[in-house]
């Protein structure tokens, strides 16, 4: 698969510096000054593609539509647009260039798996207070000497726009700028087993609450040393109705979560709810880390920024979430999700190759994350296991939020275990409330709500 490779003497030979040392190296001035000029403010080529089949970027179209209003249905302003092409498995290899092996394999193996791909629209832009933060982060923001915390970054904006190796990538995913926190009703898909018919279904009511992202955090201790704080109410199916969950996702340590079982009446804390452990209710097809696409501590791995290259990529995803065209029933076939609901675009993406280290483990020894360059959202990982055979393949999908001014690529992703031939989707929210995705920033969202007390208090309402 073709790779656009830095020049030589450029990004990749700091990159592997960085990596053979473990320390963090800081972008220089010629680089910064790129920002706003050839760059786009958070670091992706401003230049579309020689052929033009990916445009300029030109800011983003993060404006509204005439009439809408906050909590409707989002129109698509794509809606009219029809297909360029379709790959399947009968046509698959000629585009093999734009594809993942993970693609290809969901392509040979499903019957029916289908990708149409639309025109590129480079809708994503951001607020002007992210343009500044990270264009002061590409000075100042470090990795710690360990090789994958994060030393020092300011919020709202990413922490490393010109990234010099792949744990600054995966950091900028991390990081990514989507508001300062939200109410999201939504809902987990998975599956029948082989022979069945019934999928599980799982619907929540989640808060997230990012004070990384608030413009008065300068440093990590302004946040507290918190990416971001997290709380979950599950409402079906009854056997798990009631349960609710918390948890704090730290900058520079292991996470911690507690969750209350109604049937027990108690708070029970989460011991290491993290990296491969199989997310409750889900069969054993969903690692904790795959939540939001890849979550939690970078120290399982070691990250090797491989370069750019052009994919095949969910974007703007407004069918996924428009009610009036799409049900749960209708959008989740049994083998995979509803081709007509899926739009692919032809996107540059960052690829970064994670193995584990030396002396740890996970279920999926080797991933290869491809992230948006206009969003540093990881879109697609290809997961591996110990035999080297592709295990699962995920996808994530691109949306425009008008309203905090940023793209979403946190709901409607889908994750593929191909040796079971189950799949699950998790935070769908077609047939759901719309989020609420300025309760963060209104101060509806307070840190208190996301404590072993808190959820001892309301599960005794």
């Amino acid at each position: 698969m073709p790779i656009t490779r830095y020049k030589p003497g450029q990004l990749l030979a700091a990159a592997a510096a960085a990596l053979l040392s473990g320390a963090a190296m800081a972008a220089s001035d010629a680089q910064i000054a790129r920002l706003g000029q050839d760059l786009t403010p958070v670091g992706a080529e401003k230049a579309g593609n020689k052929d033009g089949s990916i445009p300029a970027w030109t800011g983003g179209d993060m404006k509204a539509p005439a009439g809408w209003k906050i909590g409707q249905v989002r129109p698509d302003p794509y809606a009219a647009e029809k297909p360029l092409l379709s790959i399947t498995a009968a046509n698959a290899d000629q585009y093999k260039s734009k594809l993942t092996a993970g693609q290809m394999e969901l392509l040979k193996t499903i019957k029916g798996y289908r990708m149409d791909i639309y025109p590129t629209h480079r809708s994503c832009g951001y607020p002007d207070i992210v343009y500044q933060r990270s264009k002061e982060n590409a000075k100042i923001a470090a990795i710690a000497g360990d090789g994958f915390g994060l030393a020092s970054a300011t919020g709202s904006g990413f922490p490393f726009p010109i990234p010099g190796s792949g744990v600054e990538a995966m950091w900028n995913h991390k990081l990514r700028y989507e508001g300062q926190g939200r109410i999201e009703p939504n809902y987990t898909m998975l599956s029948p087993s082989r022979g069945g018919s019934d999928f599980t279904k799982i619907a929540y009511i989640a808060d997230y609450l990012v004070p990384f992202q608030s413009p008065n955090t300068k440093t990590i201790a302004d946040a507290n040393g918190v990416e971001f704080y997290f709380y979950q109410e599950t409402i079906t199916p009854p056997a798990l109705a009631g349960t609710l969950d918390a948890g704090v996702y730290y900058l520079q340590k292991l996470n911690e979560g507690w969750q209350y079982f109604p049937g027990q009446r108690r708070v029970r804390r989460l011991s290491t709810y993290a990296y491969d452990a199989p997310l409750i209710g889900l069969e054993n097809t969903y690692y904790v880390d795959q939540a939001w696409m890849y979550n939690g501590m970078l120290d399982r791995y070691t990250y090797k920024l491989v370069g750019k290259q052009e994919l095949y990529i969910p974007y703007n995803s407004y069918a996924l979430r428009d009610g009036t065209k799409f049900s749960d029933k209708t959008e989740f076939l049994p083998d995979h999700l509803n081709p007509d609901a899926r739009r692919y675009e032809l996107h540059r993406v960052w690829k970064v190759e994670a193995d584990v280290r030396p002396g740890q483990r996970h279920s999926a020894p080797h991933r290869v994350f491809y992230l948006d360059e206009d969003t540093w959202g990881i879109i697609v990982v290809d997961l591996y296991d110990a035999q080297g055979k592709i295990q699962r393949v995920q996808e994530g999908s691109v949306t425009p939020i008008w309203e905090i001014g940023a793209c979403d690529s946190s709901q409607d992703y889908v994750s593929y275990d191909l040796p079971t031939g189950r799949y699950w989707g998790d935070i769908f929210t077609i047939g759901q409330p719309e989020t609420d995705w300025l309760a963060g920033q209104q101060g509806r969202l307070k840190t208190d709500m996301f404590t072993e007390d808190y959820l001892r208090r309301q599960g005794a309402r």
